[in-house]
């Protein structure tokens, strides 16, 4: 469930319009990410896949990254990878249904700030942006 009571929270040291850019096959999940983010003052934007994102010009522009780590195609962990390599340093919060042994550890190699279990609240999210908008 994504809802919180914090909708329109001022997230510190960020000036309002930043980019926020969500990474998610799932649409339904992904629209109402993007429409969270909007909500908090954010401008968003939502692709279904990395490579999409990767197309897109917004790696760059990207103040902070939240990314499905199971996906077709590229996954979470490897665009985080493939983002680095290519100088990016833009925060990456990763999300994922899945529970296999080693996952959220894998995540966090790769350089995840944080690793969110679907489903998750809204608060959860927030706090993860908060602290990659802080960096």
């Amino acid at each position: 469930m994504i809802s919180s009571g914090r909708v329109g929270a001022d997230i510190a040291g960020v000036a309002e319009g930043s980019l926020i850019s969500i990474i998610d096959d799932d649409e339904s999940l992904r629209t109402a990410l993007v429409g969270l983010v909007r909500s908090l003052g954010y401008r968003a934007s939502g692709f279904a896949n990395a490579e999409d994102f990767l197309a897109s010009d917004q790696a760059g522009a990207s103040a902070a990254i939240v990314t499905d780590i199971q996906m077709p195609g590229l996954s979470g962990i490897e665009l985080r990878e493939r983002l680095t390599a290519d100088g990016c340093a833009a925060p990456v919060i990763m999300i994922t249904a899945r529970a296999e042994p080693g996952l959220r550890e894998r995540a966090f190699a790769s350089g995840a700030l944080c690793v969110l279990r679907k489903p998750f609240a809204a608060e959860a999210l927030i706090d993860c942006l908060e602290r990659a908008l802080a960096k």
